[in-house]
């Protein structure tokens, strides 16, 4: 028997990072089967092809490109925002085909009031101008998470409760914090001075809906977070939006080869 699908006006995710070990692409593929979105939007690094390997593409990853071309032959509008770890497909940019369009950003008129999409990587000075060195962390992080998928999977064997290295690391790192907040500022401040109600991003992997001010005025804040630790989407219904959070399936990739790559690492660790 098949569940009913929830009816969702619009439906944001961002940073779901295909191709990479971080990838919850089951949990992705469970969200995407309980929903019949109106629009979806795809706000940057939705395939990483920064981190592409030929070794590593599982089923589980091409089901969620399927599936997101299942969405459009159904009448959902689908909106691909370019982001930096898929910016090749910016040559692509205001391409459109059908129901499935190609930008750098995007404006809707949402009950009246004017939404402005972007992935924010525009405002990260790292990925403009000391590329390398963003591309060497986006490895990095793809590797923490890795790790932490194997120390998660050795604490639950002993049953302990699950750990996030790279939230730990985040909340530590004094810069980190700063820059998300310099982050959220900047995206709000230009906000306000368009006149736009609500300023829609992705990049830095924190889920957040957030009323802000400054002296020339207001607008919300929101972040759609990511598909590698939060499992979260925005969600616009009956003009208001909400955060969704996914339950994790597990804390290992049910592709054979990975979850025996994660037991033999295990073991080693313990001996």
């Amino acid at each position: 028997m098949q569940l009913k699908k929830r009816l969702v006006e619009i439906v944001v995710i961002s940073d779901v990072h295909l191709g990479t070990y971080g990838c919850h692409a089951n949990e992705i593929l469970e969200y995407f089967k309980s929903i019949k979105p109106k629009i979806l939007i795809l706000n940057g690094d939705i395939i990483d092809i920064w981190q592409f390997r030929k070794s590593y593409f599982p089923k589980s990853h091409l089901k969620v490109i399927k599936k997101i071309l299942d969405f459009t032959s159904k009448g959902t509008k689908v909106y691909y925002i370019t982001g930096n770890h898929d910016e090749m497909l910016r040559k692509f940019s205001d391409t459109k085909m059908g129901n499935f369009s190609i930008s750098d950003k995007l404006v809707l008129e949402l009950d009246g009031k004017k939404a402005w999409f972007f992935h924010g990587d525009i405002f990260d000075n790292s990925v403009h101008h000391a590329k390398w060195i963003a591309k060497l962390g986006g490895i990095g992080y793809d590797y923490l998470i890795l790790l932490n998928r194997v120390i998660n999977w050795c604490l639950i064997k002993m049953g302990k409760e699950p750990y996030s290295l790279s939230k730990k690391v985040k909340a530590s790192v004094k810069k980190a914090v700063k820059f998300i907040s310099d982050f959220e500022t900047t995206a709000t401040d230009l906000a306000i001075d368009n006149n736009y109600d609500y300023v829609v991003c992705g990049h830095i992997h924190e889920p957040k809906i957030e009323e802000r001010s400054n002296k020339k005025g207001a607008t919300t804040y929101l972040n759609s977070g990511d598909w590698i630790e939060n499992l979260t989407a925005l969600e616009y219904n009956k003009k208001r939006w909400k955060l969704y959070r996914h339950e994790k399936i597990s804390t290992i990739d049910e592709e054979k080869e990975y979850f025996e790559f994660e037991e033999k690492l295990c073991e080693q660790l313990i001996l």
